[in-house]
C-alpha cells in the first residue's frame, strides 16, 4: 500500500508540468487566434479569454499588442507567428526576434538568430476597443497572481477602479478562492463596484454589505457617492442616502476603535523600551543616588553596537578611528543567516554598554557619590563626549539598521496592525522585567544590592563591599540601557542624538514611579508610553510632551514619593 502511494505521487509530480505546458499552449494559441482574426468584435472575446492564462509570454504579448510593438512573422510553413523584439539592440539598432508561442529566438535556416529593425516592421493593427479590452484582461492577470498577498493587493486596487468589466471576473474568482484575505478583497471589490449600479436594490444592497464589513477602503467612496446623492436626490433616492449615512457612521466608527487600539499598542510598544532604558536608571538612581545625564548616549552605545553587528553579519561597514577609515569585512551572510545578527546584537549591546557604564563608574561617578550636582554636570558633560565620538566615528548623520526577516510585516486583526518588531519590543520588555526581577530576589548580588539600598553604613558593618555593588549595579543597569538601544534601532532611527530624544522620558517614569522602585517603574512607564501616544496626534509631539511632563509635576506636587514610596533609612 505504501509503495503503491509512493508510485501514485511520482505519476502525479510527472503529470503537473505536462499539465502546466497544456495549459500554456491553450492560451497561446488563443493569443494566436485573436491576432489573426479580421472580425473585431471576435478580436475582443478571444482576448477577455486571455484572463484566466497566467502566462508571461502571453501577458508580454498583449503589452505589446496595445502599444504596437507586437508583430507577425510568416514562417517556411506559412504559419503566421507572432512575435517582439528583444529589449537587447546590436550596434545597428537592430533585435532579435521573440516568438510568442514558445519564447524561442526566431532563426534562419543556419539556426543563427534574426534581427530586425521596429521601424522596418508593421506592426498588428489595434483600436480603442482591442486598446480597452487588453487593458482590461492585464489589470485582471493579477488576479490570478499565485502569491496571495500580491493577488489581495490587486483585487483591492481593481476594485477601487469600481468598474463594471471586472464585476464578473471577480465573482468568478470567487468560485475557486481559497486564502480567506483574498476572499475578504474579492467581496468587498465585488460590493464597491455595485455602489456605482444603476439598480437601487443592487446599489443600496452594496452599500449594506460594505457597511457590514467595516470597508475602510470604501469609506472615501462612500462620501464621494453621498455628496453625489445629496445633490441628485431625485436620481439616487432617500433610502440610498439613508443607508448611505448609516454605513459611513459605521464605518467611522470602526476606524475610531482601530486607531484607538492601534494608538495604545505603540503606546505600549514605546513603553516597553522606556522600561528596559529606565529599569537601569531606577536601580542605580535608587541604589546610589547619582543622577546620571550620561543614560541616554549609553543607549545610543547599544543602538550603534547594533549597527556594527549587522555590518559584520552582513556586507561589511566603514567608520572612523582617530581620524582613521577603518574597514570591517563583513560575513555576506543572507536569509536566516543574516537576521541571527540582531539576537547576537542584543548580547553585544548589554555587554559593550556594561563595559561603557563600569568605566564612567570607575573612572567618574564614584568620586562623586553624594554630590549630586557635580555628578548631575560630571555626567552631562560625559553625555556631549559621547555624542561627539558617535559623530566622528559614525558620521553626523542617521545610519541604516535593518529589521530582520522575523520582525518585519505585520499581523493584522481587524484591520489594525500590529507590527512584529514592536511585538518582539513587548515580549522583550516583560523578559528584562522578569531578568531583573530574579537577580534582585534570587541572586546573592540582589540581595547586596536590597541590603545596600536599604542601609549602606549597616551591609558595609556586616561585610557587603558597597563599591562593588555600586560598580556591579551601575554595569547592568548600563547594560540594559545598551538593550533599550538595540531595541529602538527597530522603531527609532539612529544617530548621535538618539540618547537625547529619551532621556528626559526615562528620568520622568523612575520619578514618576518612585524611585528604586520595580512596580513603580512598570507603572509609570506603561503610563507616559501610552499617554504620549494618545497625545501626539491631537497636540503634537512637542506639546504632547509638556502636557505630560506638567501633568507628572503636577501629581508630584500631591505625592513627592511617586507612585509606589520605597521604604528605608538611606531614602527617607
Amino acid at each position: 500500500m505504501k509503495y503503491s502511494l509512493l508510485i501514485l505521487l511520482g505519476c502525479l509530480a510527472m503529470l503537473l508540468p505536462v499539465r502546466g505546458a497544456e495549459n500554456q499552449a491553450f492560451y497561446r494559441d488563443i493569443l494566436v487566434r485573436a491576432i489573426n482574426e479580421e472580425d473585431s468584435a471576435k478580436q475582443i472575446a478571444l482576448v477577455k479569454e486571455l484572463v484566466a492564462a497566467g502566462d508571461e509570454l502571453v501577458e508580454r504579448g498583449l503589452a505589446a499588442w496595445r502599444v504596437s510593438e507586437l508583430f507577425v512573422n510568416t514562417e517556411a510553413n506559412g504559419l503566421k507567428v507572432p512575435f517582439v523584439l528583444d529589449a537587447q539592440l546590436d550596434s545597428d539598432g537592430k533585435a532579435k526576434a521573440i516568438r510568442l508561442t514558445d519564447g524561442k529566438f526566431i532563426t534562419d535556416a543556419a539556426g543563427k538568430p534574426l534581427l530586425f529593425r521596429a521601424n522596418e516592421l508593421t506592426a498588428v493593427d489595434n483600436n480603442s476597443r482591442i486598446r480597452r479590452a487588453i487593458k482590461t484582461t492585464l489589470d485582471l492577470f493579477a488576479i490570478g497572481n499565485p502569491v496571495p498577498k500580491l493577488r489581495r493587493d490587486a483585487v483591492i486596487k481593481l476594485g477601487q477602479e469600481q468598474n463594471p468589466e471586472y464585476l464578473p471576473h471577480f465573482q468568478n474568482r470567487l468560485k475557486t478562492e481559497t486564502d480567506p484575505e483574498v476572499i475578504k478583497a474579492l467581496n468587498e471589490a465585488v460590493a464597491l463596484t455595485q455602489t456605482v449600479d444603476a439598480d437601487p436594490s443592487i446599489r443600496n444592497a452594496a452599500i449594506v454589505t460594505l457597511g457590514k464589513m467595516r470597508s475602510i477602503n470604501a469609506h472615501d467612496f462612500l462620501v464621494q457617492l453621498e455628496t453625489k446623492a445629496k445633490a441628485d436626490r431625485a436620481k439616487y433616492g432617500e433610502e440610498t442616502l439613508q443607508v448611505l449615512q448609516k454605513t459611513i457612521v459605521q464605518i467611522e466608527n470602526y476606524q475610531r476603535w482601530g486607531t484607538l487600539f492601534g494608538t495604545a499598542f505603540r503606546g505600549v510598544s514605546l513603553a516597553a523600551v522606556l522600561l528596559v532604558a529606565a529599569l537601569g536608571l531606577a536601580i542605580t538612581f535608587g541604589l546610589m543616588g547619582v543622577i546620571n545625564m550620561a543614560h541616554g548616549e549609553v543607549m545610543a552605545v547599544g543602538a550603534y553596537t547594533t549597527f556594527f553587528v549587522q555590518g559584520v553579519f552582513g556586507s561589511g561597514l566603514l567608520f572612523s578611528l582617530f581620524g582613521k577609515t577603518v574597514t570591517v569585512k563583513g560575513m555576506g551572510l543572507t536569509g536566516g543567516g543574516f537576521d541571527c545578527y540582531f539576537i547576537v546584537s542584543l548580547v553585544a549591546s548589554f555587554v559593550m554598554a556594561g563595559l561603557v557604564g563600569l568605566a564612567l563608574e570607575r573612572g567618574i561617578i564614584r568620586f562623586l557619590y553624594k554630590r549630586p550636582l557635580e555628578s548631575l554636570l560630571a555626567t552631562w558633560g560625559v553625555s556631549l563626549i559621547l555624542q561627539q565620538i558617535f559623530r566622528h566615528t559614525f558620521g553626523s548623520a542617521n545610519v541604516q539598521v535593518d529589521a530582520p526577516g522575523f520582525l518585519q510585516g505585520s499581523l493584522v486583526v481587524d484591520d489594525v496592525l500590529f507590527a512584529y518588531n514592536r511585538i518582539f519590543i513587548i515580549g522583550f520588555a516583560g523578559f528584562v522585567v522578569l531578568l531583573t526581577w530574579l537577580l534582585l530576589t534570587k541572586t546573592s548580588l540582589g540581595l547586596q544590592i536590597r541590603a545596600v539600598m536599604q542601609n549602606r553604613t549597616m551591609a558595609s558593618c556586616v561585610g557587603v563591599r558597597t563599591d562593588r555593588v555600586n560598580m556591579m549595579t551601575f554595569a547592568f543597569g548600563s547594560g540594559l540601557a545598551g538593550m533599550a538601544g538595540a531595541c529602538m534601532t527597530q522603531i527609532a532611527n539612529v544617530g548621535p542624538s538618539l540618547g537625547q530624544n529619551y532621556i528626559i522620558d526615562c528620568f520622568m517614569v523612575v520619578v514618576l514611579g518612585g524611585v528604586g522602585n520595580l512596580v513603580g517603574t512598570v507603572s509609570a512607564s506603561a503610563g507616559v508610553g501610552i499617554t504620549n501616544q494618545v497625545l501626539e496626534p491631537w497636540l503634537g509631539a512637542v506639546l504632547g510632551k509638556i502636557t505630560v511632563l506638567t501633568a507628572i509635576i503636577l501629581f508630584l506636587q500631591w505625592r513627592p514619593n511617586g507612585l509606589f514610596v520605597t521604604r528605608s533609612r538611606s531614602l527617607d
